[in-house]
């Protein structure tokens, strides 16, 4: 792709009405495009130096009071002339002036072309603009600081260290394949072998952050099961400090799941409110239960919910069975009511609620980050949260694993040579080298339309 084929342009504020909107232009004709829309000749202006101005119609009429930036190529985002129109920030209005400036010959830009263009012309590598759409999207303080180090070049650093080691590697054996009568011994077998395994103990290392990095990003799920009318949904609408879920008297109230994104900590949970689980000929409740089931599996954390004021009934104990290989954190829920004898179930995890009072819901915001922040472990190593980079690794770990065995086996330096250098290209495609156009349009279609 040529980013220099056309001049771009889209809103690159949120959609709906604002205090602010801005239109950005990026490429060769972004200027020339802007400057009939503005008051000023800003052919003039200095880069980077904010302008007030009118924006014009093309009736020379004024639609707005605004600012109006150039940033010169090759000091931009995009690495391109950038042009960035502030105005108010009322949908209709920005929607204009970006027509105006569409008439005027912009082409409208594609989700994530801004980002694209930087990457194609080097003001990042592909990890790194990747990270923008994470960072973006960053839920938590954790999502957020692993996506800031991934921009700031966390990641890629590490791969460029990775390939300098597997290079120095691959020198040494193209040396074996090149010279095999020199008696030059350039590396032992031995320490190659040893160099080697260092490495793929490091993209080992990346590999199992997978996990962690996902979590950070995404957060756990929480998913509350119990039988109906045992206060689940009650409870949903206490740790949301909303009323988000109905509650009444009637058994089965909640058909299907509902979902909620809840904040402890810093970290993000999704938490699910699923159906009442029993034994019912009703169709919908029926179909809302199978929902249920299906969250459970998928869940992090199961929220158990009991009536601590009436013994365990049949429902009670046909989900104690249902949930037993599962990660259960039992809540005695209606402590507020009277109380009669809880009885044994095998789950280690318990606390006493109640969703009415709002009794013990304090204790329950703390245990619930200490049983699952409590295997994250975290430390200050970089977490992959790219299912593509994790795949990339696990790809290079492979080739890598095949050229180790081979050395121990003493197999032909020629085959090993081909393997390491496969390794490579596999590293080499987590930052933008040796990548497919069908690959970059996949990253770059999940970016927001003006990023």
């Amino acid at each position: 792709m040529n980013s220099k084929q056309s001049t771009i342009a889209a809103i690159a504020t949120p959609p709906g009405d604002g205090g602010v909107a801005i239109i950005r232009l990026s490429g060769s004709e972004a200027v020339a495009f802007a400057n009939p829309i503005f008051s000023k000749n800003i052919l003039q202006f200095e880069s980077h130096k904010l302008y007030l101005g009118s924006i014009l119609n093309s009736d020379q009429t004024v639609l707005d009071q605004g600012m109006l930036v150039v940033m010169k190529a090759p000091h931009s985002y995009t690495g391109e002339e950038v042009v960035e129109i502030h105005c108010h920030g009322g949908h209709f209005l920005s929607k204009k002036i970006l027509k105006r400036v569409l008439d005027l010959g912009a082409q409208i830009a594609k989700p994530g072309e801004f980002t694209e263009r930087a990457f194609l012309n080097g003001k990042m590598d592909l990890s790194q603009a990747e990270a923008v759409q994470t960072l973006i999207s960053a839920k938590n303080d954790y999502a957020l600081k692993s996506a800031t180090e991934q921009l700031d070049g966390s990641l890629s650093k590490k791969i460029k260290t990775l390939q300098k080691d597997l290079i120095e590697s691959a020198a040494v054996l193209e040396a074996w394949v090149d010279f095999p009568e020199e008696g030059i011994e350039y590396m032992s077998l031995q320490e190659l072998t040893h160099a080697l395994q260092s490495v793929q103990n490091e993209m080992k290392a990346l590999i199992e952050s997978y996990e962690h990095g996902r979590i950070l990003h995404l957060g756990f799920t929480l998913c509350l099961v119990g039988k109906p009318n045992v206060g689940k949904s009650s409870l949903m609408n206490a740790l949301l400090k909303k009323e988000r879920a109905l509650v009444t008297p009637i058994a089965g109230t909640t058909r299907d799941t509902l979902e909620e994104a809840l904040l402890i900590e810093g970290i993000s949970y999704r938490l699910i409110d699923t159906a009442g689980i029993r034994q019912t000929d009703e169709l919908v409740e029926k179909m809302g239960i199978e929902r249920a089931s299906k969250s459970i599996q998928e869940a992090d954390l199961i929220l158990f919910v009991l009536d601590s004021s009436a013994p365990l009934t049949q429902e009670d104990k046909d989900l104690i069975t249902k949930l037993k290989d599962q990660k259960v954190l039992v809540l005695w829920n209606k402590s507020d009511l009277k109380q009669v004898k809880q009885e044994e179930h095998p789950f280690k995890e318990t606390l006493q609620i109640s969703a009415q009072s709002g009794n013990g819901l304090d204790l329950l915001y703390r245990r619930i980050p200490e049983l699952l922040m409590g295997e994250l472990n975290l430390t200050d190593q970089i977490y992959l949260t790219e299912i593509r980079h994790k795949n990339a690794l696990e790809e290079a770990n492979k080739l890598l694993e095949n050229v180790i065995c081979g050395l121990q086996k003493e197999a032909s330096p020629e085959w090993l040579t081909f393997d390491l250098k496969s390794c490579l290209r596999s590293l080499s495609s987590i930052i933008g080298m040796d990548i497919t156009e069908n690959i970059l349009s996949s990253i770059f279609s999940k970016f927001c339309i003006g990023k």
